[in-house]
């Protein structure tokens, strides 16, 4: 079995409830911020959608490399997700709708199923991750009063 791998993601605040996100990609780089009536200014895309962007992308690579892998000529792909919220806290999502919209030349049915199935049992990175055991630590900067 291979060893575990580790990424590694940073949030630098900005202002209000704005954040850059980078992760261990040099080019990556977005803006996350919070809805005004919340203290953000609409600036970035919230958090819960980051999670839900996170999904669709993964479950779109496996989808496309798989169904490349079956000799399917997909010109376009596209996924769909929504997520339905909890009405009280923590407002985590009770359910995600993922449609998945793949264009292309004589396109299996077959193959875009198989495709779907081995990309939510399998592949499943982000799906089990939102599962996953989170632990934390912190670091306190002091600044001199003098600063």
């Amino acid at each position: 079995m291979p060893a575990d791998s580790s990424l590694s993601a940073e949030v630098t605040w900005g202002d209000g409830l704005q954040f850059v996100a980078r992760g261990d990609t040099p080019c990556a780089a977005f803006v996350l911020d919070g809805s005004p009536q919340h203290g953000g200014r609409n600036s970035g895309v919230r958090p819960m959608e980051a999670l839900l962007i996170s999904l669709a992308s993964c479950t779109g690579m496996d989808m496309v490399s798989i169904l490349r892998k079956r000799r399917q000529r997909v010109t376009g792909f596209r996924v769909r997700a929504r997520g339905i919220q909890a009405k009280e806290h923590p407002r985590r999502f009770v359910h995600i709708e993922l449609e998945y919209l793949v264009r292309g030349r004589g396109i299996s049915e077959q193959a875009v199923a198989r495709s779907i199935e081995l990309s939510q049992t399998r592949y499943r990175g982000v799906t089990v991750s939102l599962s996953a055991e989170v632990t934390s630590s912190y670091v306190i900067e002091l600044e001199d009063a003098t600063e």
